[in-house]
């Protein structure tokens, strides 16, 4: 390893690869007994110690998160099958190859609206992208559907269009649809007005995966624009894919760094709820734009503003309003929901445990996996793993060829 490389920036960056976002017994064990320590623990370097134990059991309980005797020694477990393939240094350079940079809470830069997050505070962002991530004050998150009707892209290039003229940044996860309109009506501002000193960070997006692969590849020319007169933000390093689980976690991010997110067109069962229901969470503003009664597209929209979780807004003067702390006492708690009725089809990761997501996304379509294979690409331990497949078969998710490797099911 290239000892030029300060040792806080290694240990995240190997953090970030061995462990899933949103693993909050890795954060407590950052927490617990900092980056460098965490990364030999995590990798199976050295052994935690009891004293180490009992302090990631405090943090935990602290927060009111529950973990049994041998949280510990199970989160171990599914980091350990990643360590071999860990090499903070590649994945270093190769963010600086594609112009990136890595932002960590002990360097300057780092966005002080994570630390709300928690415990699900990511360890590392991977950037791409020449600018500052601005204050959340100065941050409106728009989101939506990717199949978007012509109703929303319109609007959604006047929103965020009007925000961008306004000052703000505007931040989305790059995906087609409503977020790509996002990107490209804040970036058309920036091109109009012509680049001045000290003009704001014009949009932001959020990926799933690593900054060096853009995703969706039909979005790699705008992500590129964006990372060039703007920023790309990960939570995973290089090389990593997008997975369910990600693009879920994703959203926090999303919601996390804005001071408002506002959701234009979103289906009934869309992510971009997940975003809003995260906003809610973490005490910021959430907005929904109000659709077509007939249009399934605004049905989110419509179940937001039905359950109090969100306020109507049509213009960017209300979205900025609505960022405004006293706008939000309608914000909703995450775990607000309203069961599913009529013929509203059901994801197949719903009701599933967090595990069982992650193995789920680590099946692959048609060749099949060995369990110990399975258990590197989810981030579980090979016994996980194997309880994981049992659960996922008796649903009709996962099924095992005569050869005794496993696949997703088809649906």
């Amino acid at each position: 390893m290239n000892a030029a490389v300060p040792g806080i920036l290694r240990a995240r960056a190997a953090l970030s690869r061995l462990i899933e976002p949103s693993d909050t017994m890795g954060q407590a064990l950052v927490t617990a007994v900092g980056p460098e320590h965490a990364a030999r623990i995590a990798s199976g370097e050295e052994p935690p110690g009891e004293a180490v134990r009992r302090r990631v059991s405090s943090l935990l309980d602290e927060s009111g998160i529950r973990a049994p005797g041998r949280a510990l020694a199970e989160a171990l477990e599914r980091w350990r099958p990643r360590a071999a393939g860990l090499a903070p240094d590649r994945d270093l350079a190769t963010a600086v190859r594609f112009g990136g940079t890595l932002l960590v809470p002990e360097y300057h830069g780092w966005p002080e609206a994570l630390y709300d997050l928690g415990l699900g505070m990511p360890f590392c962002l991977w950037a791409r992208g020449g600018a500052a991530v601005p204050a959340a004050p100065h941050c409106i998150a728009v989101v939506g559907s990717r199949d978007a009707t012509a109703y929303g892209l319109a609007i959604t290039g006047d929103l965020a269009a009007g925000l961008a003229q306004r000052g703000r940044t505007v931040i989305s996860g790059g995906a087609y649809g409503i977020d790509a309109q996002a990107h490209r009506s804040a970036l058309a501002v920036a091109d109009r007005d012509g680049p001045e000193p000290g003009e704001p960070l014009r949009t932001i997006a959020v990926l799933a995966g690593g900054v060096d692969r853009f995703y969706p590849a039909g979005n790699e020319d705008l992500l590129r624009a964006v990372a060039d007169r703007g920023l790309v933000l990960s939570e995973v390093p290089p090389g990593s894919a997008p997975t369910r689980w990600r693009f879920l976690q994703r959203n926090r991010l999303i919601a996390a760094l804005s001071a408002a997110t506002v959701v234009v067109e979103a289906r009934w069962r869309s992510g971009a709820l997940n975003t809003a229901h995260h906003a809610a969470g973490l005490g910021r503003g959430v907005g929904a734009v109000p659709g077509p009664v007939y249009s399934a597209n605004s049905a989110g929209c419509h179940r937001l503003l039905r359950d109090g979780s969100a306020v109507c807004v049509t213009d960017a003067s209300e979205i900025l309003e609505l960022a405004d702390p006293i706008g939000l006492s309608h914000a909703a708690s995450p775990g607000d929901t309203q069961p599913e009725t009529g013929d509203h089809q059901r994801a197949d990761h719903d009701g599933l445990a967090v595990e069982d997501i992650l193995l789920l996304d680590a099946l692959p379509l048609r060749s099949g996996a060995v369990v110990e294979k399975l258990a590197v690409v989810a981030g579980l331990g090979v016994p996980a793993v194997r309880a994981g497949l049992a659960r996922l078969e008796l649903e009709g998710l996962a099924r095992r060829s005569r050869a005794g490797l496993w696949q997703r099911a088809a649906r």
